[in-house]
């Protein structure tokens, strides 16, 4: 793929660079480079300045207001972004229920929701794993029985990402349970402040309330929050799923942290061990340069096939897989480096208006939470070998 830019192209990046120096707002930039944790109202700022400039819908069509822009523009933003430590955008209403709003969703349903979704007036999260269902999401048992105008929903839902921030969350619920499980899946958005909702915290390893479980009891939701046809939320889950997937790759993040890390190989300093003497430490971080370069090359793909019109397909699985398995070999090697200024956690210190002075020099900043927090990133999503399973059959034909 020819991946040398044009005029165009290249006054399309500076205007990007542009963006990051004057309107990345200062406050959530200092956060980010201290490896402060941001609040809700820092993420909603930030998405807010990107809907300013009219960049918050990447993946968006042109007539919903998204950007319109080509798979190298979204290739070069991407990196842009990472270069400049931006924080993430949320993806849970503008990368994943939103694309499923304006695919599969009836026209009162876009005005409705999507407006809301791409100014970040509205925080969503996501309702799909269960305490029994997780890789085998059709196993799912949380329940919508319809009741005239209503449905009456009751179950729980696990692993729910900010659950905790969120106005909406778009589910996943059983409407018929007599035939195949897929079939009788539909998709059903409720609003987190009706009666019989409430959010319990789960405290990951690290130290932080990032996932929750949440409770239905008798939750009644009207009808026309139903996105298409009943029973067929199987279906439109499964494209969600592919353009989270393509996401959890983290290509250009990744690539962020690699050029991080060298520097840090690179740096004279009392802290760091020589570890350009230790040969299988420069064999890993090698190999995972050159992986890191063939996923690139394999999202410059998936892109640009998005870019046609296209849902990502079982590549999506491919770059979920290698992403995150690149993501934490990377999480690793930060950690050797960082040696004894790994070991220390003290979780205050990564919270905003913390006084003390923090364990460790600037580069060994949340290392080890950043380890632990990251084991996840190869089940969430589908877990990889669930992907390897998917590969196996939709590539291989096995």
């Amino acid at each position: 793929m020819n991946i040398h830019l044009t005029d165009e192209e290249l006054a399309f990046r500076k205007e990007v660079q542009d963006f990051f120096t004057n309107e990345f707002p200062k406050d959530i930039k200092e956060k980010q480079d201290k490896g402060i944790y941001l609040s809700k109202d820092d993420h909603v700022r930030w998405q807010k300045a990107l809907h300013a400039k009219g960049w918050a819908g990447i993946n968006w069509p042109v007539e919903h207001g998204g950007t319109g822009w080509s798979a190298t523009q979204k290739y070069i933003y991407a990196n842009e972004a990472a270069k400049a430590n931006a924080p993430r955008i949320i993806p849970f209403g503008l990368t994943m229920v939103a694309p499923v709003i304006f695919t599969y969703g009836n026209e009162e349903q876009k005005k409705r929701f999507l407006p809301d979704i791409l100014a970040s007036n509205v925080w969503w999260c996501q309702g799909y794993s269960e305490p029994n269902a997780g890789s085998d999401l059709a196993a799912l048992k949380t329940k919508a029985v319809r009741d005239g105008e209503d449905y009456i929903v009751n179950g729980t839902k696990t692993w729910t990402t900010l659950g905790q921030h969120a106005d909406w969350i778009f589910c996943l619920v059983r409407t018929d349970d007599t035939g195949k499980k897929q079939q009788g899946i539909s998709f059903l958005l409720i609003d987190m402040k009706t009666p019989g909702v409430s959010v319990h915290p789960i405290i990951t390893i690290d130290g932080t309330h990032e996932v929750n479980e949440v409770h239905f009891e008798d939750v009644r939701v009207p009808a026309e929050n139903l996105i298409g046809e009943e029973g067929k939320g199987w279906t439109y889950a499964k494209v969600l799923l592919t353009h989270e997937r393509t996401g959890i790759a983290r290509v250009a993040e990744s690539k962020a942290l690699l050029a991080s890390l060298k520097r840090m190989v690179d740096a004279q300093n009392d802290a760091l061990v020589n570890m350009k003497e230790n040969t299988v430490f420069m064999t890993r971080l090698i190999e995972a340069e050159i992986e890191l370069k063939a996923l690139e090359y394999t999202e410059l793909r998936v892109l640009s096939a998005v870019s046609t019109g296209k849902a990502p397909g079982p590549e999506s699985s491919i770059l979920k897989i290698k992403g995150t398995e690149i993501m934490q070999l990377l999480n690793e090697l930060f950690v050797e480096v960082a040696g004894i200024y790994a070991l220390p956690y003290v979780p205050d210190q990564y919270r905003d208006g913390f006084e003390g002075t923090p364990a460790g020099p600037q580069f060994a900043a949340k290392t080890s939470a950043t380890y632990y927090n990251n084991r996840k990133v190869s089940i969430y999503g589908g877990t990889n070998e669930i992907q390897k399973n998917i590969i196996a059959k939709q590539v291989l034909g096995l």
